[in-house]
């Protein structure tokens, strides 16, 4: 029995199994990244090169989380999808940030010293593209964090809380349950709202937004 059709078994015990099935490691997704495909009765799982040496209940567990996803039943847990989403919450203490930006850097470390006591290890740090919508994000996978480059110029205090709010998914990481996770609970939004300014941050952040989207807008309207 595959590992595949292992995790499944265990997921659906009272179905049977009936599909062909493939799993590869590869170097082409980025660290402890994974995807599924279920096409022609065929389930194909790749998964990146860091999770070969892996326990594999953990990796059952990731399996069964994205087997749950193709067959929308995301509702459904298990032992083994507890222990790969313990194991995503603390990635960041196997990995070792390589790619730093020198400004993101700069902020990393003020709201590092103010808020968490200089507890927190650097992570990945990047600039993104010049995104309206993500304005920044923290890949747990990766332990990195990607800013848009909306905020290159804006003053220190726009920029450190948006690596603030960023950190705080560092910090607190995520709740499961039910199969479903949490990102901004009640404990992340009171920590949130302990930034300096911070109502007054987020109306500045909007208008930004806003003024270079009808930037762009205008550009392009200049040169269809």
């Amino acid at each position: 029995m595959n590992l595949i059709q292992e995790s499944y078994q265990r997921l659906f015990p009272e179905r049977e199994f009936n599909y062909n099935t493939q799993m590869e490691y590869n170097r082409r997704l980025s660290n402890f990244n994974a995807n599924i495909k279920f096409q022609h009765s065929k389930i194909s799982v790749h998964l990146n090169l860091e999770w070969k040496d892996i326990d594999e209940e953990i990796k059952i567990g990731l399996i069964q989380h994205l087997l749950l996803k193709v067959f929308k039943k995301k509702d459904k847990t298990s032992q083994n999808i507890d222990l790969y989403n313990n194991f995503v919450k603390n990635i960041d203490i196997l990995t070792t940030a390589t790619k730093i930006n020198p400004q993101l850097a700069e902020s990393f470390n003020r709201v590092n010293e103010q808020f968490f006591a200089e507890k927190l290890e650097i992570p990945n740090l990047c600039w993104g593209s010049n995104s309206f919508r993500k304005l920044a994000s923290y890949n747990y996978h990766e332990d990195t964090i990607v800013v848009s480059t909306l905020f290159k110029e804006v003053r220190i205090e726009i920029l450190d809380y948006l690596m603030y709010h960023e950190l705080l998914h560092k910090y607190f990481k995520f709740k499961h349950k039910n199969g479903r996770s949490s990102y901004h609970n009640k404990e992340f939004k009171e920590a949130e709202a302990k930034f300096p300014q911070q109502k007054e941050i987020e109306r500045e952040i909007s208008t930004i937004v806003r003024n270079r989207h009808r930037k762009k807008s205008f550009f392009s309207f200049l040169n269809p």
